[in-house]
Formats: structure tokens, sequence, C-alpha cells
């Protein structure tokens, strides 16, 4: 059976990929050349105002600056945001990869998760009927966000075991099960109008017009998973059950209560994922979501988690995807042709496996 406790080779690999992290992140600082743009200043009342300058005859022009293109305050939290809703969801897709499952709805439940939500939230909103009780509202939205979520990783795990039938065809069916029912419930339209308590919460900015939360949220979903993955016998049993099920199963792990848990956190994390978008964006489609299985199971595999199971971690999940939203941001800093994204991601999961297959090879030639 597969070590119950991998920590010294994920600890390698989470070194490894926060190395690729800064040597992208360089590159992108060294190539990505510089851009003008308006300058902003923070006021006493901590508002952000753009800054003029006035000349002789008294007329003013909007002061400019000259920043790098991926090393300035804006881009990087821009950068957070953007790898926060896939990192959370690569976290709960990293539990089902390390107990050998696989997930093809996550981007079907952020979508269904979403909708339903914004369904109670534009009741509770301003131009809902129910608008004067926006707090209890918004509490709502978000227990229906995240329980939907939660309620649909269980239907997704619960049919795998009890159907004994593998889960890339259990998953496949309820992705579009899953979309198929947001497109029914929202007709294809945008669902708006918020609760403003609510999204002030998610946009919540610093002085400086930073907005955090996207990124607190993400870490926040890490730590508690990289805890959950490394310090819980729970996390053990994952571990063990990825690394080889049968013996697991022997030695008295509940192997379909293990991978019933994986396929909830899934679900739950895109719950989370959707939850935040709400907040940011103020609206919700069935469209939502359309495609992100791709970029959250190449964040995990990229992180380090392997597609036969047993190894993978929380930390270098969201390493995984902080690479993957490098890449695609890069694209657009070197001014590549955006429609190469799709192929340049493809083709590092393709290497991401390759190196994790090599690597199996030669721990198994070492034995």
């Amino acid at each position: 059976m597969t070590s119950l406790a991998p920590s010294k080779h994920l600890r390698l690999a989470e070194a490894g990929l926060f190395v690729v992290v800064l040597v992208l992140g360089a590159l992108l600082t060294l190539f990505g050349g510089s851009v003008e743009r308006p300058r902003f200043e923070t006021g006493p009342d901590g508002e952000r105002r753009r800054v003029f300058t006035e000349d002789a005859d008294g007329n003013r022009t909007a002061a400019k600056e000259r920043v790098n293109k991926f090393l300035n305050a804006e881009n990087l939290t821009q950068l957070a945001k953007d790898t926060s809703f896939f990192a959370i969801m690569a976290v709960g897709m990293t539990f089902v990869i390390i107990a050998g499952q696989i997930d093809l709805s996550v981007g079907a439940i952020y979508a269904l998760s979403g909708v339903l939500a914004a369904q109670v939230f534009h009741t509770f909103g301003p131009e809902g009927p129910s608008a004067h009780s926006g707090t209890t509202g918004a509490l709502l939205g978000c227990g229906v966000c995240l329980g939907v979520g939660l309620l649909c990783g269980l239907i997704n795990g619960g049919m795998s075991v009890a159907l004994r039938v593998h889960p890339f065809i259990i998953t496949l069916g309820t992705m579009a099960i899953y979309r198929g029912v947001a497109f029914v419930l929202t007709h294809g339209l945008s669902i708006g109008g918020f609760p403003e308590g609510f999204r002030a919460w998610v946009k919540w900015t610093t002085p400086g017009g930073l907005t955090l939360v996207p990124l607190g949220a993400m870490i926040l979903v890490a730590a508690a998973g990289g805890v959950w993955l490394q310090r819980t016998v729970p996390g053990r049993r994952i571990y063990a059950v990825g690394g080889n099920e049968t013996a697991s199963r022997f030695s008295g792990i509940r192997t379909g209560r293990v991978k019933l848990g994986v396929f909830a956190v899934s679900g739950l994390a895109a719950g989370i994922a959707a939850l935040l978008s709400l907040g940011y964006y103020g609206s919700a489609t069935s469209a939502d979501g359309n495609g992100y299985e791709l970029n959250v199971i190449a964040a995990a595999v990229v992180g380090g988690a392997s597609l036969n199971g047993g190894r993978g971690s929380a930390l270098g999940a969201l390493l995984g995807a902080l690479i993957i939203q490098l890449i695609s941001s890069g694209i657009v800093i070197l001014g590549i042709d955006q429609n190469y994204s799709q192929i340049i991601i493809g083709a590092v999961v393709i290497v991401a496996v390759l190196l994790d297959q090599a690597n199996r090879w030669f721990a198994s030639r070492r034995r």
C-alpha cells in the first residue's frame, strides 16, 4: 500500500512548484513590458481618486504613471482573484483525485449552485418582493449556494458507490444534468439584483483599493484542506484508498464512505467558489463555469495530484491553480493570441502527467 504519510515527497513537490511560480513571475516582469495608466491616490476618507495636474492657464489634465504590466498591485490583486475561484475548486478536486476518483461535473455544480443562490438573492435584493429582509436573504442565499454544491457532490459520490460505476461516467452524466437544470431554471437569462450588503462584503477593498476577500477565502480553504489531508486520520484514509483500495478495504477502511466524502468536499468547494463569484460579479447564468473542468483538473494535476491516486496536496493544488492562471495572464500580457490559451494549458497537463508517470517508474525501480 502507498505510504500514509507522504510528507517528504509533498514538501519537495511543493517547493518545486513554488520555484516555478517565482520563475514565471520573474519572466513576466522582465518581458511583459510596461503600460501607461491614470494615477490614483487615496484620500483622507479612504476613497481612491484620480490625480489631475493643472498648467499655467488652469487647464486640468489627468496625471498618468508608467507601471510594469505584471508587477503592479492592481494586476496582482486581479491575478489573485481570478486564481481563487479555480484554486478553491482545485483543492476539492485534489481530494477526489487522491482517492483515485475523478469529477467532471465541478463546472456544472458551480453553475447550478450559483443560479439557485442567485434566485434567492434576487428575491431579497432591491428589485425583489422581499427587499426589506436583505440580511436574512443574504444568509439564506449563502446557505443555498453551499448546500446545493454539497448535495450535488453527495449525489455524485452516492451514485458512484451505490451503482459501482466508474465516476468518470457518473460525473459526465451529472455534468449535463446539473447544467441542464440550471438552464431550465433561468431559460438562459442572467439573474442579478442582489442585496447590497452581500456584494459589499465580498467586494470589500483595502484603503489602497485592493479586493482581498477572494484571496483570503482561497488561503483558508487551502489551509483547511491541507490540515485535513495531512493531520487527520480521515485524511490519511483518503491517501490509503487512492494508493490501494483493495488493501484499504481489507484493513477495515470503509472505502465507500471515503469516496462519498471526497465527492462531497469537491461539491462544497464548487459551491464556495460560486458564492464568491456571485458576490464579486453580481449575477449568475447557466453558462457560468463552462469549461472549468479542464482548468480545475489541470490545476490539481500540475499541483502534484496523481491521476493514479494516492498522492497530492492542498497547497500543491493552490500553486497549480496559480501556475495555470499565470500562464493565462502571461498570454495576455505578452500579446499572444488568446486562442492558444487552451492549447498551452492542455500541453501543460500532458507534461505534468508524463512527469508523474516518470516519477512513478523511477520510484518502482528504486524499490
